[in-house]
């Protein structure tokens, strides 16, 4: 006998015109701890459906007199869309199939049905998730020693890419769960990993620009060469799209969007140069040359933080230098887009950019929602956390009008580029700093001559022409914030940690800041 409460039952709806026929089945699901309601017509489910908040599931047969079964999944869903419902048919017609998945169906039962195929699809239905849950928490404790191993076991640059996209792939399993008991140690692993990396690049980061080790990664001033130039030899047309500070992350949230339009033929990573800053990093993708070299070799293109004005003026110079550079001479164009209309205005006229060999596309909406992040209090609640973070990513992604661009693009002849020029880290730890008032004002690496710090909390770099980055005066040097961390000034800094903490910045060495995409798609 069944000692379950009704508190303790899982209600459920079963909906047949010839209901008493299902009694054994009834009796056999109420053994197995469930209580059942009934109706006979789809109009009928409706009505308990809207009268019951606490049901769990609807068992429902398609063929009814009075309204179908399909017609009542739709009412049903505009009553509670989250309420599983279980399509119960005679029929196996496709068209019925289809029309009940599209209707958001948990499961699809075909007549006659047996006590253990009801049973079984209402576990699926009800116990999916946590089933799911217990089962990514299992194999993440699995893989947990694995990754730590990795982790300590020394990495080359190569190892450590794998890293983080094993880190990244866990988060990205547990923000779909209930169960969040594993994401703290998740967490906690992620933080490990980016001390050791901070240990890693404060070794080997000079060594990869003066040639002393042979076995560099790519990197930002190497990003056309080693990587971009071999997409330039197809037939196609290019188009080279850069979305501004968008992590590996964010590019595995928006990827299953465009996979109904693209087929994946690379998908890597490479790594940003320091600072992590689009000043730096972006100038350098375009140039490919170091911020150091374009300064000697452009002096009129580069402005030093301490100068007012733009920033990144001349990509488009830039990257037409490096083409006639590299030996290519053919039509390109170049398009920067900062707001929702001038996405717009080239979404309307994509068609044009087709006779050109190559259309270099900047796309600064992320860039944009990370500042928003710190300046906006609405977007600092929604985006409280790598999760909320994310989320809005896709949501942004999903509407916005480069995804209109890259689906109209989908139908042409193209062979389309995807990257970036830096990611971005949540921070939560300050670092103390002092400087005088020509120190620049970003958070996670500063510049200047009057520098006091805590070297052990920083990787500095005494001589600006070591890392090939521009000497403002004879005395500056560069510092660079680790892991989370984030510069503050002692004056007045409660008020500023309170305000920066918890933000997404960027500029400083982390892994989500270094490691980021590269990625080449070809339309189905």
């Amino acid at each position: 006998m069944n000692n379950t409460s009704n508190m303790d039952k899982i209600k459920i709806l079963w909906t047949d015109d010839e209901i008493e026929l299902l009694k054994p089945h009834i009796l056999f699901l109420e053994g197995k701890g469930y209580e059942v309601l009934t109706a006979r017509s789809g109009d009928e489910a409706v009505d308990v459906v809207k009268e019951n908040n606490g049901l769990s599931a609807v068992l429902l047969d398609e063929n009814m007199p009075g309204i179908s079964g399909l017609d009542a999944l739709l009412k049903i869903k505009q009553v509670n869309n989250d309420l599983p419902v279980i399509m119960i048919t005679k029929s196996e017609e496709e068209h019925i199939m289809d029309d009940a998945i599209g209707g958001k169906i948990a499961d699809y039962l075909i007549k006659p049905v047996n006590p253990s195929q009801i049973l079984l699809a209402l576990k699926k239905a009800l116990d999916n998730r946590r089933l799911v849950s217990e089962k990514t928490n299992t194999d993440y404790r699995k893989e947990f020693g694995n990754i730590g191993m990795s982790i300590n076991g020394n990495p080359n640059w190569e190892e450590w890419a794998e890293i983080y996209k094993k880190i990244i792939y866990w988060e990205l399993e547990m923000d779909q769960l209930q169960d969040k008991s594993m994401l703290e140690v998740l967490h906690m692993q992620k933080s490990d990993a980016n001390n050791q990396f901070f240990k890693f690049i404060e070794k080997n980061y000079i060594s990869w620009l003066n040639g002393k080790n042979p076995n560099p990664p790519t990197m930002s001033h190497t990003l056309v060469k080693n990587k971009f130039m071999k997409e330039l030899d197809s037939d196609e047309t290019v188009f080279f799209v850069l979305i501004d500070n968008l992590r590996y992350d964010q590019w595995k949230i928006i990827q299953p969007l465009l996979q109904e339009y693209y087929r994946t033929e690379t998908e890597e990573t490479y790594f940003s140069i320091l600072p992590t800053a689009t000043q730096y990093a972006r100038n350098a993708i375009f140039s490919g040359l170091m911020p150091g070299e374009i300064a000697k070799r452009f002096p009129d293109k580069w402005l030093d933080d301490e100068e007012e004005g733009g920033k990144n003026m001349n990509e488009e110079f830039f990257m037409q230098a490096q083409m006639k550079r590299l030996g290519k001479d053919f039509k390109m164009s170049y398009t920067k887009i900062t707001n929702f209309q001038a996405g717009k205005k080239l979404a309307d006229n994509i068609s044009n950019l087709l006779q050109n060999k190559l259309n270099v596309i900047v796309y600064n909406f992320v860039d944009m929602l990370s500042h928003a992040r710190t300046e906006m209090e609405v977007i600092r609640e929604l985006a409280e956390n790598e999760a909320a973070y994310r989320g809005i990513t896709y949501s942004w992604f999903e509407h916005s009008p480069l995804f209109d661009i890259l689906k109209q693009l989908a139908g042409k002849k193209i062979k389309l580029v995807i990257t970036t020029d830096h990611g971005t880290v949540h921070v939560k730890e300050p670092t103390k700093i002092l400087g005088d008032r020509n120190v620049n004002t970003n958070l996670r690496y500063k510049q200047g001559k009057a520098l006091d710090y805590n070297p052990r909390e920083v990787f500095e770099i005494k001589n600006p022409g070591d890392a090939f980055l521009p000497v403002q005066h004879p005395s500056s040097r560069f510092v660079f914030a680790r892991e989370d961390r984030f510069f503050a000034y002692p004056n007045n800094f409660n008020h500023y940690v309170s305000y920066y903490k918890n933000t997404f910045q960027h500029g400083g060495v982390s892994l989500e800041e270094i490691i980021i995409p590269y990625i080449v798609l070809l339309p189905k």
